[in-house]
């Protein structure tokens, strides 16, 4: 089954700072500001990403009260996530964006970007799109005030066959957690149904940190 997700995310430009923009640093340009390194578009990736499987947002998992997250590469948290993502069986068909900046123009770039953020997923160049755009002098993108960007990923899931064949070696696809809190209290008992009730529909728990 084919899952798809969008993502976006906006940054303030100021000196002072680097801008990144899908692990590459551009020289010449006002930075983004922000708790880690600001990367605007592998930000809106990874919210692709994780709405395409279903596992929350990137502000949950990658809080920016953290300080662990503090100045950290964003390239790096893709990485984190794109493992996850296929040690539960998805695979990443593709992914598309755009990023909106005044200046300077990312025309040239765009092939290293898209090579960085292919290399950070282990997929091929070609699964990744990068759009440039302009804010024609309008608004905080056309003031180069800001930067924003936005994408959308396309999921393969597991067919249900995979899910349950022992020979293949696919999770089923629950929650976005590489470990349980050990003090995280026990699940109340179930409540046994009477006669006349009818049976309730699972409930989707909400997803976990991956730390």
């Amino acid at each position: 089954m084919l899952r798809i997700g969008q993502g976006c995310d906006l940054h303030q430009l100021s000196f002072g700072r680097p801008l990144v923009i899908g692990g590459f640093i551009v020289p010449d340009a006002k930075g983004a500001k922000g708790h880690s390194d600001a990367d605007c578009l592998t930000h809106a990736i990874i919210d692709a990403i994780l709405g395409a499987a279903g596992l929350g947002d990137i502000g949950h998992h990658f809080p920016d009260d953290d300080p662990r997250w503090a100045n950290a590469r964003s390239i790096e948290m893709l990485k984190i996530v794109g493992e996850k993502i296929r040690s539960l069986g998805f695979i990443i068909n593709n992914v598309d964006s755009t990023v909106h900046l005044q200046t300077p123009k990312i025309a040239s770039m765009k092939a290293t970007i898209a090579q960085n953020i292919a290399d950070a997923l282990k997929i091929q160049p070609f699964q990744v799109n990068i759009k440039a755009k302009t804010g024609e002098g309008i608004g905080p993108i056309g003031k180069n005030e800001a930067i924003e960007a936005y994408a959308v990923c396309l999921l393969d899931e597991p067919s249900p066959d995979a899910l349950v064949n022992p020979q293949i070696k696919a999770e089923k696809p629950k929650s976005f957690s590489i470990s349980i809190p050990l003090d995280e209290p026990p699940a109340p008992p179930a409540q046994q149904q009477g006669p006349d009730e009818t049976p309730k529909g699972p409930q989707n728990d909400p997803p976990k940190q991956i730390f």
